[in-house]
């Protein structure tokens, strides 16, 4: 059993950033692959970002890329989202994320597969 627990989520202006964090139970983190998602109202939730359970391995949606930055730090059992130049249409419900064991990151952006999900956090990003 894992449990995830974001936070940094807030209001901030356009071109401006914002650091989520995800803090996760369990003694299994440092082996399964994390990521974070996101749901804006009226839409399917997405995938933002990937990370494998060693952090050599990265995917991005085409939207984020050069702007969002995803990392891990496995002794504190917690994955981070920076989130730089942020535009109106990040706005959304950020969610944190984590793959069943044995599946890479790359199978988890493509494939959507998740097996823990935290409760969201909200990023509102005004024009």
């Amino acid at each position: 059993q894992v449990q995830l627990v974001e936070s940094g989520g807030g209001l901030v202006q356009a071109g401006g950033s914002l650091r989520l964090s995800c803090a996760a139970s369990g003694r299994t983190f440092s082996s399964i692959a994390m990521g974070w998602f996101r749901q804006a109202p009226g839409k399917e939730r997405e995938f933002v970002a990937t990370i494998s359970s060693t952090g050599i391995s990265v995917y991005y949606t085409d939207s984020v890329k050069g702007r969002f930055t995803i990392s891990r730090d496995n002794a504190k059992n917690t994955v981070y989202l920076q989130m730089n130049s942020l535009k109106p249409e990040d706005t959304a419900v950020y969610y944190c994320a984590a793959a069943p064991r044995g599946t890479a990151a790359q199978t988890m952006s493509v494939m959507r597969r998740v097996e823990y999900w935290g409760q969201g956090t909200q990023v509102t990003v005004s024009s």
